[in-house]
C-alpha cells in the first residue's frame, strides 16, 4: 500500500491492485495555502462537512463520497465508518466526526478525521485493531498534542501519521507537529511527500512518521 500525504488531513491511499482511496481533501485558500486536491480516485472519505474537510469538486473519476457511519464494500474495500464528534461536547460546539477504517494489501488504516475528544471503549472496540493511525495532533479544532498522545496509546498502531498541524501554508491557530513529536522515540521525519506499507514489513514497535506535503 502506497501513501501521500498532501497536506492537511488529506491523504491518497493506492493499493497494489491500483485502487485509490482520498480521504478529507481541503479547499485550497488563504487559511489553507496548500495547492488543489486534483488526482483521480476510487473512493472519497470526507469525516466531516468543514471546508477543510470535504472539498471534491476537483477530483477526477466521478468517485463515490463516504461521509456516513456504517459499513461499505467499494472495490473490493471495506469501509467502516465509526461515529465521533469534532469537540469534547458531544458535538454541540463543532458537530460530528467519523473516524474512518478500512484494509488495504493486508494493512489496516484508521483516519480519525478532525476527531475532538479521547476515545470511550466502545469506539476502541468499533475501530478494532489499526496498523496506520492517521491522527490530529494541533488542538484547538481537534485533540491537542497530549490527547493524541492519548488516543495512539489506546488504540496501538504500528504507524502513525501526524496530520492537522501547523505549518508555513496552514494559518489556523494550531499547534506544529513538533508538539506532538517531543520526547516520542521511533519519530522518522521523511523528506518526502510519499512512502509504502507492506503488512509483512510493519515495525514490530510504535513508530511515527512525518511525511512532507506533497502540495
Amino acid at each position: 500500500m502506497k501513501v501521500k500525504y498532501f497536506g492537511h488531513a488529506s491523504f491518497l491511499f493506492t493499493s497494489a491492485a491500483g485502487v485509490r482511496v482520498i480521504a478529507d481533501p481541503y479547499t485550497a485558500g488563504k487559511d489553507i495555502g496548500y495547492g488543489k486536491v486534483e488526482e483521480a480516485a476510487d473512493v472519497v472519505l470526507v469525516s466531516h462537512d468543514h471546508g477543510d474537510h470535504n472539498d471534491v469538486r476537483f477530483i477526477r473519476g466521478r468517485p463515490p463520497v463516504l461521509k456516513e457511519k456504517g459499513a461499505k464494500e467499494i472495490k473490493g474495500i471495506k469501509f467502516t465508518g465509526v461515529p465521533t464528534f469534532h469537540d469534547d461536547a458531544a458535538g454541540r460546539k463543532r458537530g460530528n466526526n467519523i473516524v474512518f477504517c478500512f484494509e488495504m494489501d493486508g494493512v489496516r488504516v484508521c483516519h480519525l478525521g478532525d476527531l475532538g475528544h479521547q476515545l470511550d471503549g466502545a469506539a476502541v472496540v468499533a475501530i478494532g485493531w489499526v496498523d496506520v493511525l492517521c491522527v490530529p495532533v494541533g488542538g484547538y479544532y481537534t485533540i491537542d498534542a497530549g490527547e493524541a498522545t492519548a488516543v495512539c496509546t489506546s488504540l496501538s498502531p504500528k504507524v502513525i501519521l501526524p496530520m492537522h498541524y501547523r505549518t508555513a501554508k496552514v494559518q489556523y491557530p494550531i499547534g506544529p507537529v513538533d508538539d506532538f513529536l517531543k520526547g516520542k522515540m521511533g519519530v522518522k521525519r521523511l523528506d518526502a511527500s510519499e512512502t509504502e506499507f507492506k503488512a509483512g514489513s510493519l515495525p514490530a514497535g510504535m513508530e511515527i512518521v512525518v511525511l512532507k506535503p506533497a502540495l
